[in-house]
């Protein structure tokens, strides 16, 4: 497992609530480890003793939640801990990326099931690269012994654009054929299950803001693959992904003296054209050779390779103007930076995180972490796999999932 639980954005409550709500509270604070016992929900919840008994007491009874092993409880009568029932319900991660895609199955515990990374070459499209994702995902749950009718929510994060009210992309650059395919509706429909779709890097995002504590965010991620994304996690550690799913699509924004390179999307000038770790490939390029991958060019800077490491300071200083402006606009508390190079060595963190603080101005600064991702690869799944478990113990999932529990249907 690439993670430990993390958090789980819980609905506000009150004695007056709708019963769902309080389902859905309780649920969700079991679920990310936030709260174990009665006397912990009762806590956290703000609810009456009574009234968080009786929904705990209906979502036993249902299945959902089961009592684990009893726990120390301090004094008095040591206290049963709960836990989101194992079979109560499993969700299906993918976070595809343009050459791989890495893949899970969790509970709604947050427990990883199974997880497998798959190579998938998005420009053979849309139809021939969700069977295979289809194929592999059902594998995954046939090697852990799961039955597609315990699949009750599936996530999936794309490297381009997205409309996540509709579920598909819109002009992704580097997905050929993609565009306004309804990859959600095509997925729900081949898992029986809610499917819902994302940037890839919102997802990033996600998982890294709730790994963290909530003081971190607001949480600006960056990814540097192939192209260059931003993920936005508001300070309440919800993404923040504008009017049409369009915040953070930072990789087009235009940098000064670079009017002669042309970016995939058509515009000139664009950061993701200058200083991507495709541009930095095509500059390491020569008729001898050259880095042919991401995963060339990694290899370069764990070697040291002097040119390798002087064009990746090149990028980072770019990347690094542009992100100073970021931080005057948005003024995160953490900015994190994702993709194989950054995980490579530090000099692309150095890089960015020298121009930064030295244009933007001390207020922005003074209290702001410029890291690389705690989570690495596994970020995005992270993101996945909560925003799946959010989608199941929703106030609307939950009244779904307590009568579709194996208690339930007798």
């Amino acid at each position: 497992m690439g993670w430990e639980p993390v958090r789980l954005a819980v609905p506000r409550t009150s004695g007056r609530a709708d019963g769902n709500l309080v389902h859905s509270g309780v649920a969700r604070l079991i679920a990310s480890g936030a709260a174990e016992t009665r006397v912990e929900l009762v806590r956290a919840t703000g609810l009456a003793r009574s009234t968080v008994n009786s929904h705990l007491d209906a979502l036993i009874a249902a299945g959902v939640v089961e009592r684990g092993p009893v726990g120390s409880g301090g004094r008095g009568r040591p206290a049963h801990r709960l836990a989101i029932a194992p079979r109560a319900g499993v969700v299906l991660a993918a976070d595809v990326g343009v050459h791989s895609t890495r893949l899970a199955v969790a509970d709604l515990g947050q427990d990883v099931l199974a997880e497998r990374q798959v190579a998938l070459d998005i420009a053979d499209g849309p139809e021939h690269s969700l069977d295979v994702l289809t194929k592999h995902l059902h594998d995954l749950l046939g090697d852990s012994g799961i039955a597609r009718d315990e699949v009750k929510a599936l996530v999936m994060g794309l490297p381009g654009p997205v409309d996540p009210r509709l579920g598909m992309p819109v002009r992704p650059p580097i997905m050929p054929g993609w565009d306004g395919f309804p990859v959600g509706d095509a997925m729900a429909e081949r898992f029986g299950c809610t499917a819902s779709v994302d940037n890839d890097v919102n997802l990033m995002a996600l998982g890294e803001a709730r790994a963290l504590p909530p003081a971190e965010s607001p949480l600006l991620f960056l990814k540097i693959g192939t192209g260059i994304g931003g993920g936005i996690v508001s300070a309440g550690g919800e993404l923040h992904r504008g009017s049409d799913g369009a915040a953070g699509d930072i990789g087009h924004i235009r940098v000064p003296g670079a009017d002669d390179v042309v970016c995939q999307c058509g515009n000139v000038g664009c950061v993701e054209a200058v200083a991507s770790a495709e541009a930095v490939i095509r500059a390491l390029r020569t008729e001898d050779g050259g880095p042919q991958s991401t995963e060339d060019l990694a290899r370069l800077l764990r070697d040291g390779d002097a040119t390798a490491v002087r064009q990746v300071r090149s990028a980072a200083a770019t990347i690094g103007e542009v992100v100073a402006m970021l931080v005057h606009f948005y003024n995160p508390k953490r900015i994190v930076l994702g993709g194989l190079i950054t995980a490579a060595g530090d000099d692309m963190l150095a890089g960015i995180r020298g121009v930064v603080y030295r244009r933007a101005l001390p207020l922005a600064t003074r209290n702001l972490t410029l890291v690389n991702s705690a989570l690495g690869r596994s970020a995005g799944l992270a993101g996945a796999v909560v925003a799946a478990i959010e989608d199941v113990l929703s106030p609307d999932g939950i009244c779904r999932l307590m009568l579709d529990t194996p208690q339930s249907r007798g």
